[in-house]
Parts: C-alpha cells; structure tokens; sequence
C-alpha cells in the first residue's frame, strides 16, 4: 500500500509537469528524478512481495536506485540558481556511483531466475560484501549530496541579492527543506526497514507536489515570468553590441530618481531588477551598472533604502499613528518583518521602536 501511494503520487506529478510548456532544464531534471521516485516504488514493491517470486527478472533492478535520488536533488537544485545550463559532461560523473553498484551486481544479474529468488529468500547470502558496499555508499553519497545541495543554495541566495529586491521569496526554501527531507531518509536508512524508509519517501513525494503546486509555479508555466523572460532576450539582443555611455547613465538615472519618487515601485514586495529595467525601457545589466555607480548600493540594498526612507517619512505621519510598525513597513514594500529590521538598523543604526519612539514621544 505504501510503495503504490508513492508511485502512484510521482506518476500524478510527473504527468502535471509533463504538460507544463516552455520547459527548461531545472524542469527536465525535475521530470527525470520524480520518474526515478515513481519507478523505485514500484521496484522495491516488487522486492518486498511474493510478487518477486513471480517475476524474479524484475530482483535487483532496484539497486542503483537510492544512489540516484542525491545527485538528481543535487543537479536540479544547481540548475535552478545557475546563471546558464548545467553541461551534460558535467553532469555525468554524479552518476558513477550507481553505474559502479550497477557492474558489481552483474554476477548476480547473470543468475538464473531460481538462484535470484534463492538470494533474496536467504537475505542475500552469499553477497553480503556487497550489501555492505552498497549501503555505506547509499549514506555516503546521500549525505554527500544533501551538503552540497545546501550549500549551493546558501550560495545562491547571496548572490540573488545583487538583482532582488525581497530575497524571502525566491529563496527556494522549498528546495532547502525538501533536502533536509531526504536527509531524514538517509536517516531512516539507518535505523529501519523499507517499510518506514519508503513511508518517508512517500511523505516526501507528496512534500514536492505539495509546494510545486500550491506554493511555486513548478508545474506550470508562469506567464509573467515568461514574458519577463522575453523582454530580457530582446534586451540583451539590444545592447549586445553598444555600451553604456555617461550621457545615456545620465539620463536613466534621471528617469530612475523620478519615477521612485512619483510612482514608487518600490512598494511593491516582489519588485525585480527586470520588472523595473522594463519600467525604464533599459538592459537589467545597464540598470545594475547605473545603481552601483551612482548610488554605490546593489539593487537590494537602493530599493531597501527607499522602502526605509519611506517608512521614516510615513512614521512621523499622524494618518499612520494608528497602525503597526509591521503594518507601515508593510505598505511600504516589505514583506518580511526580518528583511525589515535587518535594512532599518543597517540604514540608521537604529532598531524600528527605537526610531518610533524618538519621533513620536
């Protein structure tokens, strides 16, 4: 009942992002591992059952399979932050591992159909080396890969803040807590039999289709970000052959200043170097190069400080005196009480109350 509840989720989402248009990798990748989830479901209740004793051809396919789920989480998570596509030769060493559990089983591959039956019915007499093997590699590589995918996320979310304005949101949090997740699994590899092992498999299937669906547009296509990314495209085609010139930085900046002071956009949470680059009808890259210089601030840090800005000014406004200090830093473009703070006292030295407190006694 477990390993069909589990495949039969990997099947469901793995058909959902089937359908999804304009795929890129990350989601190609995303397709290969819920497809290896689905299929080890099926395999491990065919080791599990009497139903391998009717098809003893299908004993043993499952072997590489544990060694998979770590490299696919990996890659999936390093195509996500990457700034272009991950090479297949690059990619190709993480699997050496299976490949190498694949060419030591060969011997037990070759068997007959009665002697595999045999082995399993004498828990793998016989071939306890390479139980042995298998499962030091199974937690090494799982581990392994959880580490690394961590910490190329905690990368990745120092480097996004140079283009974003509200980090909390495109941090992959998701992502970070489905590795932790598979690191509890290794943990059940551990300590319990496959019937807890895969309950947490399932746990954690359904943990993906939770969030891709409900939480981030993983299953489907995104169509403000995809018209975001066409407008990029038409921008790079745009300035690939021209720098920026002083005058041209100039006026921009000009029309940069004016626009945050008419229209403030910074008030808007989820505000993007792209999404204001559009506003302006510049490159992102010439937009980057323009804030840096002039106002010696990455993009998260100028829309930051406007937000602080503003949030100062509507802080000494008696129409505000009724409200929070979350709720004014609210509607003024922060969505997080943290990433509040954090740009408050980083600007002013200050905590929030403390500034409260001082101008309105």
């Amino acid at each position: 009942m477990i390993f069909t509840i589990g495949a039969t989720l990997a099947a469901f989402l793995f058909l959902l992002l089937l359908q999804k248009r304009h795929k890129t990798q990350p989601d190609h990748l995303l397709l290969g591992w819920l497809a290896i989830l689905g299929i080890h479901q099926v395999l491990m209740f065919f080791d599990s059952g009497y139903a391998a004793f009717e098809t003893p051809q299908l004993l043993g396919l499952s072997f590489p399979f544990p060694l998979l789920h770590g490299p696919l989480l990996y890659l999936y998570a390093r195509s996500m932050t990457a700034t272009a596509p991950l090479k297949p030769l690059w990619m190709l060493p993480h699997f050496l591992a299976p490949l190498f559990i694949v060419v030591l089983a060969i011997p037990f591959y070759s068997l007959p159909p009665e002697a595999k039956i045999a082995v399993f019915r004498q828990n793998g007499k016989g071939y306890e080396w390479y139980s042995q093997i298998r499962w030091v590699l199974i937690v090494l590589s799982g581990w392994t890969y959880v580490g690394l995918t961590l910490y190329s996320l905690r990368r990745h979310q120092q480097r996004v803040e140079s283009r974003f304005s509200e980090v909390s949101r495109i941090t992959f949090q998701w992502l970070r807590s489905l590795s932790i997740g598979l690191g509890l699994i290794w943990n059940l590899v551990l300590f319990f039999p496959d019937t807890v092992i895969f309950t947490g498999v399932s746990t954690l299937i359904l943990f993906i289709g939770f969030f891709g669906i409900h939480k981030f547009p993983i299953f489907f296509t995104h169509p403000k970000r995809e018209n975001e990314d066409k407008n990029e495209n038409n921008g790079t085609i745009r300035y690939a052959k021209s720098g920026l010139k002083t005058e041209e930085a100039d006026r921009y900046y000009a029309a940069l200043t004016q626009l945050m002071s008419e229209k403030k956009p910074y008030k808007k949470p989820e505000l993007s170097l792209s999404e204001l680059a559009q506003m302006l009808e510049i490159h992102p890259n010439h937009l980057s190069q323009i804030i840096n210089e002039r106002e010696e601030k990455n993009f998260c840090h100028y829309i930051n400080s406007l937000r602080v800005k503003e949030f100062m000014k509507l802080a000494k406004s008696p129409d505000h005196l009724h409200l929070s200090l979350l709720a004014i830093a609210i509607d003024c473009g922060f969505n997080s009480k943290t990433t509040f703070n954090k740009y408050f006292k980083l600007q002013t030295g200050k905590t929030p109350s403390e500034y409260y407190s001082e101008v309105n006694p």
